[in-house]
């Protein structure tokens, strides 16, 4: 295999996609979509809910696993949260498969940053490119294919974890406590917004990041909840000043079962208080 040999006014530089297009090897996805089938309704794959916030030492990043084509289930276990290099993560709400196909360029973006400069791209730089990846797919957003992620490091050079938000534009806002994504965010970020503080422990960030997935599957039939019979449970994630770790589904399982015993607690309270 020959590697290929630019002149210096022509070279890419440290920009994975436009390495892609002077290869002649870079997708027409978004060009494909924008111009052919747009009066056929297709059913198409979505993801759902995704959350992240912040705690003392880092943030943490949580999404279900239910995918939806219509009123159907298309996929129980999808993953939606990704590792985006060492430091950070990113997790994908709205059409599974450009949101799929947009994290792995992502990841192969800041990994190829990474060895033509010789150093990562900063935070804030990361947010940036996937920025100008979501506006690249504006096309494909405006026939459906919509893609809406979050994203979430820990910032190396301010020692603290930051979370950003973005919009189908590409627009990007930076967050300054937590976020949500998805059918299911507005009953998510109802139940942060209520249980989230200043300088909240990871272990406690965790059992609400758990309590807003499950508050959403409870209000939102395209988000999937705890599925104990085959043992499906949302990923968590947390990125801290050690990197991107994420949860085992073991802990996941047992901190959602406390969960579920204390929702049937309040459930039996509610009846017997009715009843009286």
């Amino acid at each position: 295999m020959n590697f290929p040999v630019f002149d210096p006014t022509d070279d890419p530089g440290p920009s994975f996609g436009e390495l892609l297009k002077k290869t002649g090897l870079a997708s027409s996805t978004s060009a494909d979509v924008s111009q052919g089938g747009a009066s056929e309704k297709a059913e198409v794959a979505h993801g759902t809910t995704v959350v992240s916030a912040k705690y003392d030492g880092g943030v943490i990043i949580a999404g279900d696993r239910r995918a939806t084509a219509g009123n159907l289930i298309s996929h129980r276990t999808m993953k939606k949260v990704f590792p985006a290099d060492r430091w950070s993560g990113v997790a994908i709400a709205g059409a599974a498969g450009p949101a799929l196909e947009m994290v792995k360029v992502f990841q192969l973006q800041l990994e190829h940053y990474e060895k033509v400069e010789g150093h990562p791209l900063s935070l804030e730089g990361k947010a940036n490119q996937l920025s100008q990846m979501l506006r690249g797919n504006l096309p494909a957003a405006m026939q459906g294919l919509v893609v809406v992620p979050i994203f979430a490091g820990f910032d190396r050079r301010r020692s603290y974890g930051r979370l950003f938000a973005y919009d189908v534009t590409g627009g990007r806002y930076e967050e300054e406590d937590f976020v949500a994504s998805g059918s299911g965010s507005l009953f998510a970020r109802t139940v942060i917004k209520m249980g989230h503080r200043e300088n909240i422990s990871r272990d406690d960030a965790v059992n609400l990041m758990i309590r807003a997935l499950f508050a959403a599957a409870d209000d939102d039939s395209a988000t999937g909840g705890p599925d104990s019979m085959r043992g499906i449970y949302p990923i968590v994630a947390t990125i801290s000043s050690e990197g991107y770790e994420e949860l085992e589904e073991a802990d996941i399982a047992a901190r959602f079962e406390d969960v579920l015993t204390e929702f049937s607690e309040q459930q039996g309270s509610s009846t017997a208080g009715g009843q009286a």
